[in-house]
């Protein structure tokens, strides 16, 4: 008997000692994401009798998991709530699948994340009021969904962000003018939304930003002539929007210019010294953690 209970509290022991390497929390979270998201029709699935990670697409590091990376894996249905138990993680990467649903309010809670790329899926509702929780956000990509309402002005808490991309969505509104706090940008992408108003002057304090997307909106009024402070600007391109004049262009820096497109209708400058070949879009920029602590 003695024999028999060392040997089923051994079995005990090594059961939990497999699922002990993250929190129960975290692996919880991922078995919903799991559920959730049509886990048994991945291209990789997961076994769920292993340990998190030996999973596909996860990283774990100091107990916890700090990296999700499951890029074209036919991921099918909504993100779970439970994912904001995974507060480690540093990178979610999720691009190139058919989620549905809105982007859960608990994802704010994940305030140690870099990397936030969820393009090219089917998500809608809005983006969630208390996004500029979320201020170690680096990269924070959505574009190619359904995603509504406005832009929360909270955004201008990410301040290190370098790449913000919205474009192809349902977004309406002003372009928080807080944005101008978000120094470090380096890519700006709103093309192909519903987004009115002006542009907000505070765009001027992006020094470091090389491409500006604004195309095929409703954006009116002038062109403030702080655009003309955004000497590291490579891609320009508003066109498809109702600006009243263009004017305001003519003190933009082109010289090392790699596209410029903008509406040429009562634009009165002499294009030949403006135009350049269409050779730019929105760059595949993969931005690495300012450390490697993780």
């Amino acid at each position: 008997m003695k024999k028999l209970l060392s040997f089923i509290f051994s079995g005990v022991l090594l059961i939990n000692l497999a699922y002990a390497e993250i929190p129960q929390a975290e692996r919880q979270a991922l078995e919903d994401l799991y559920q959730s998201t049509n886990g048994k029709q991945w291209i990789r699935k997961w076994d769920l009798n292993e340990t998190a990670d030996q999973w596909y697409g996860i990283k774990v590091f100091g107990d916890h998991v700090v990296e999700i990376n499951l890029t074209r894996n036919n991921l099918m249905g909504p993100l779970p709530e439970s994912i904001q138990q995974l507060t480690r993680l540093r990178t979610l990467n999720l691009t190139f699948n058919s989620i549905t649903g809105e982007i859960p309010e608990g994802i704010t809670e994940l305030t140690s994340l870099r990397i936030l790329r969820l393009e090219m899926n089917k998500i809608d509702g809005e983006l969630p009021e208390e996004i500029g929780n979320m201020k170690q956000l680096i990269v924070l990509s959505a574009f190619n969904n359904f995603i509504t309402g406005s832009i929360p002005a909270s955004i201008g808490n990410l301040t290190r962000l370098r790449e913000l991309n919205l474009s192809s969505n349902k977004l309406k509104g002003n372009i928080p003018s807080t944005l101008g706090a978000c120094i470090q940008l380096e890519i700006l992408g709103f093309f192909d939304n519903n987004l009115n108003g002006s542009i907000p002057p505070s765009i001027g304090q992006l020094v470091q930003l090389e491409e500006l997307v604004l195309s095929n909106n409703r954006i009116s009024g002038e062109i403030p002539i702080e655009i003309a402070d955004l000497h590291n600007l490579k891609v320009l391109q508003i066109q498809n929007n109702r600006f009243n004049s263009l004017d305001k262009l003519k003190f933009l820096d082109t010289k090392d210019m790699l596209a410029i497109d903008f509406d040429r209708k009562g634009y009165e400058l002499d294009l030949k010294d403006l135009m350049l070949p269409n050779k730019g879009r929105m760059a595949d920029t993969k931005f690495e953690d300012d450390d490697n602590d993780n």
